[in-house]
């Protein structure tokens, strides 16, 4: 696992592979990140399924009222919502959407991010200034080249458990 500098504001990311360890970035999206944190302290994100993962572009999850591949899964339904939570202003920045970038997944709102983000399997530099980065992969990041690819895909991979580095 990587060396942990800030473990208040890393996030260890449970796949079937094994950990992905992200860096989040509270200078830059401090909404963002305290939304991933809180989300993540509360469990919310355990057992969500990857439900848009397009191969060569990114990997998407986080709808916590959707996406939960326990009783009443449907896959159909997963990618249609986020948390019982307001939206998130955008917090641009000159932060690029790089290979394992954190960007804050949302509707064509800018200000309607809320708990789904993706993951960048390359650097995308077509989503700079539009969509929040908030976090950068440190480590895992095979783990999250390895996710089960499609729009939806058949069999989601899904987060097994997500967790602030500073808890565990």
């Amino acid at each position: 696992m990587a060396d942990i500098k800030d473990p208040e504001n890393t996030i260890i990311m449970t796949l079937k592979d094994g950990d992905v360890v992200i860096e989040l970035l509270p200078d830059v999206a401090p909404a963002h990140t305290a939304r991933m944190k809180e989300l993540a302290r509360a469990g919310k994100y355990d057992n969500v399924c990857f439900h848009r993962v397009i191969d060569g572009f990114m990997a998407q999850t986080g709808d916590v009222a959707n996406g939960n591949m326990e009783d009443g899964f449907n896959l159909n339904r997963a990618g249609t919502g986020g948390s019982d939570l307001p939206d998130l202003p955008a917090e641009f920045s000159k932060i690029p959407h790089a290979r394992g970038s954190l960007g804050a997944a949302r509707s064509q709102n800018p200000n309607s991010a809320n708990s789904q983000f993706f993951i960048n399997f390359k650097d995308n530099d077509f989503l700079n200034g539009q969509y929040t980065v908030y976090g950068q992969v440190v480590s895992g990041m095979e783990h999250v080249d390895a996710i089960m690819k499609g729009e939806p895909p058949m069999n989601p991979d899904r987060m097994i458990s997500v967790k602030v580095a500073a808890d565990v």
